[in-house]
């Protein structure tokens, strides 16, 4: 049986020099799962992996696609699975990692079979939410599909416009359609996240914030403000930076907004994981990288 070696957890957790030491032990490819790693020109803003650590260990949808590109974990699902088809001719196991919560379960549980939208009801949406804004669509969201409304992120314009389109042209809520029926795979799948007491999580977070801003993050944004329409750069970190250049904050300000709402999302991924009882947890904050790799190895023999 094939394994896929999943490797999760919050931001600034530290996935990635264990996926790589990880990827030496096996002798295999690292996929990754980064909803944002996978843009080309945003390397810093989005902790990608360096040049020295792609060089390390093969990786796989790191700096692929422009950020014009449109992606969806729809897409990533089919591209990630035709791909593990090839590599495990090759690899007894291959490593996903990442912290994209949706990419890791179109991976390991599949995409609901949720209905194309026509253009009619495409545009009918799109035309509100221009003229309307964010908040009459989310009070209606609110009213259709409740349940959907609780849990949807409700900055994300694109979710909270694609429910109400499947509510409008199939007179069903969107939560109907998200079964969460995980899918059968032809290859064994176990999940290690690494988790860290939230004060030192926070804090690595701020320090890697820090970091960033002293590697470039701010020439990076400068060179991308001119695509800040695009929904590739709809992100953490961008989005303050943008409003610096657009002269509407200071930039001390933007700094410690990124590692608040870089925090915020941290956790989310939390709350997110928490529903997954497949998950094999690991203390990064009492263990080796040395003990993470032997505890991964004890789990794998033993998961049946």
């Amino acid at each position: 049986m094939k394994n896929l070696l999943v490797l999760l957890g919050p931001t600034g957790v530290g996935k990635t020099e264990l996926s790589l030491q990880l990827a030496e032990r096996f002798r295999c490819p690292v996929i990754n799962a980064d909803s944002r790693q996978i843009y080309k020109g945003i390397k810093i803003g989005t902790a990608a992996p360096t040049a020295e650590e792609l060089a390390r260990v093969k990786h796989y949808f790191v700096h692929t696609l422009e950020l014009d590109e449109y992606y969806s974990a729809a897409e990533y699902e089919k591209d990630v699975l035709n791909l593990l088809s090839e590599l495990f001719k090759k690899h007894d196991t291959v490593i996903l990692s990442g912290g994209s919560m949706m990419y890791i379960d179109a991976v390991t549980k599949g995409i609901d079979d949720i209905p194309t939208v026509d253009e009619e009801t495409r545009a009918m949406l799109k035309q509100r939410f221009d003229q309307e804004g964010l908040a009459p669509l989310l009070e209606e969201l609110k009213l259709l599909d409740p349940e959907y409304y609780e849990i949807v992120d409700k900055r994300n314009h694109k979710r909270v416009v694609h429910a109400l389109e499947i509510c409008y042209m199939t007179g069903r809520t969107y939560t109907s359609f998200r079964t969460n029926a995980s899918k059968e795979r032809p290859f064994r799948i176990v999940k290690f996240g690494l988790s860290r007491e939230r004060d030192i999580l926070f804090q690595r977070i701020n320090e890697r914030v820090d970091k960033m801003m002293l590697e470039g993050f701010m020439d990076e944004a400068k060179a991308v403000f001119p695509l800040r329409h695009l929904n590739s750069l709809n992100t953490v970190g961008y989005k303050e930076l943008f409003n610096v250049i657009e002269g509407l904050w200071e930039r001390p300000m933007a700094v410690e907004r990124i590692k608040k709402n870089t925090r915020v999302y941290a956790k989310k991924q939390m709350t997110w994981y928490k529903h997954d009882t497949d998950i094999h947890w690991l203390d990064a904050d009492r263990m080796s990288v040395q003990d993470m790799l032997l505890q991964i190895e004890k789990e794998l023999k033993a998961t049946p």
